[in-house]
């Protein structure tokens, strides 16, 4: 057996120093990284573990970026892109051109959706996935001889991506304002106000939610809400109970399009194939990515439901939108293979049952740690705050930065979080393992928490 050999302290540097003046990171402090270099450079995984170029193995808790569902180095998926980039690696899927796992790909996603969502345009992610769904949803009213029918309604606290259209919904405070390329006409809802989406108008949270926002701008000027079944980036905020179905009837009453944006939820990571599916709710329009190949290459899509996709079919001109990689062969391939992995080892289940076990240790760490509180899961997306004192909604001092530091503690400790919120003051730290982790691995994980904690609190007693 041939033994992997370790680069040398004088490689690892090298390998720094290029990272360093070559690479300019997403979603990363440029400077701090200008100056000090890469934080870690992962070169192999397996299962929920990565291990960086010096061979240090870390648990991967939140599927690096909610995505890695069947965990790292899955030999079938890997073989699945090999097998067809050596057949047919890129085909286009312009001026009517198809590909055989673009097609079956399409008829599978239509099985496992709910309702009538039939047909998918295909993207290169979820970015360019909610970007497609605000084009379609205005096109749609368009052909509908209803034009003016253009705004979108997100939530405060969204996060739908980071291009031009992605990057307005999105609400989070660096991502909205980058560059100050927003457009015109969306707008952000006071989130999950059950009561006053239902139509409680002496509710104190009425002025501001989505049936306000509709009422106030005229029905026939919106044509779409668009919300997580699960917030994600924004703090993994659960809806209240009766929430989405209140939305799906709210954009019933006012002919408005409901979009789903499942990019995070998707592909079995809160219990159910799709997030909406634990409400029993059916978007007009679905947005996936992520957990749709497990990561292992890029793709994402929008499922439409029969009266759009009937409505677009009618329309006896080109459709100007669409990207290169749209229906990619080798990435429709591989996520074939991940959904059939899916069902066949009983993913799903795995995560129902994973489930009960991270809602103990998030419990145990709320019981135990004063400084913990708020704790939530579905699934295996789950997080937990951190407050100076819960119990009058203390919150530490804004540059404390509590979560980042409770997130450097695990690292110290080899585990992977996240922590969300600290540009707006809060201190949430997200949780998400791949998909396929297992009771042990899970009490692993609640032990480093646990003792990554009781350092965060030692230090700052």
């Amino acid at each position: 057996m041939v033994q992997s050999v370790q680069p040398t302290e004088s490689k690892l540097k090298s390998l720094a120093e290029m990272d360093s003046k070559h690479y300019l990171h997403p979603t990363t402090i440029p400077k701090k990284h200008a100056d000090q270099g890469p934080k870690v450079i992962f070169s192999e995984g397996s299962g929920i573990h990565v291990k960086d170029v010096s061979g240090k193995r870390y648990i991967d808790g939140v599927s690096m970026l909610w995505n890695v569902n069947l965990g790292h180095g899955n030999k079938e998926l890997a073989e699945a892109a090999q097998s067809q980039m050596s057949k047919l690696a890129f085909s286009s899927s312009f001026a009517g051109y198809s590909n055989e796992p673009a097609v079956h790909l399409a008829e599978k996603l239509s099985s496992l959706a709910s309702g009538s969502l039939n047909s998918v345009f295909y993207t290169s992610g979820g970015s360019e996935a909610n970007d497609t769904a605000y084009k379609l949803a205005r096109f749609y009213w368009q052909l509908q001889d209803q034009p003016r029918k253009q705004k979108i309604i997100a939530l405060k606290q969204a996060y739908h991506g980071v291009t031009i259209a992605a990057g307005t919904a999105t609400h989070l405070t660096g991502f909205h304002k980058f560059g100050g390329t927003q457009f015109e006409d969306v707008f952000h809802a006071t989130p999950h106000v059950t009561e006053c989406e239902q139509g409680d108008k002496s509710h104190p949270s009425y002025k501001g939610c989505i049936r306000d926002i509709i009422e106030s701008e005229g029905a026939d000027t919106v044509a779409a809400v668009i919300l997580e079944p699960v917030q994600g980036s924004g703090g993994v905020h659960l809806p209240p109970d009766g929430y989405m179905e209140s939305v799906r009837d709210l954009c019933d009453e006012h002919n408005v399009l409901m979009i789903a944006d499942e990019v995070i939820t998707g592909f079995g990571r809160t219990g159910k194939m799709f997030g909406v599916d634990n409400w029993n709710v059916v978007p007009d329009l679905m947005c996936v990515a992520k957990g749709i190949s497990s990561g292992y290459t890029q793709l994402g899509g929008v499922l439409l439901h029969d009266r759009i996709r009937n409505t677009i079919v009618q329309h006896d001109q080109m459709m100007a939108h669409g990207f290169t990689y749209s229906g990619h062969p080798a990435s429709c391939a591989v996520a074939l293979k991940n959904i059939e992995i899916i069902e066949r080892d009983h993913i799903v289940d795995n995560v129902k049952a994973m489930e009960t076990e991270m809602n103990k240790g998030l419990q145990y760490l709320e019981e135990k740690h004063h400084t913990v509180t708020k704790t939530r899961n579905i699934g295996l997306m789950g997080g937990f705050e951190l407050y100076e004192d819960p119990a009058t909604n203390k919150e530490f001092p804004f540059d404390l930065k509590a979560g980042l530091e409770v997130g450097e503690e695990c690292f110290k400790r080899q585990l992977i979080l996240r922590a969300l919120g600290s540009a707006d003051g809060k201190n949430v730290v997200a949780i998400a393992p791949p998909l396929i982790i297992q009771k042990q691995e899970v009490q692993d994980m609640i032990n480093i928490m646990d003792e990554a904690i009781t350092a965060f609190e030692k230090k700052h007693r």
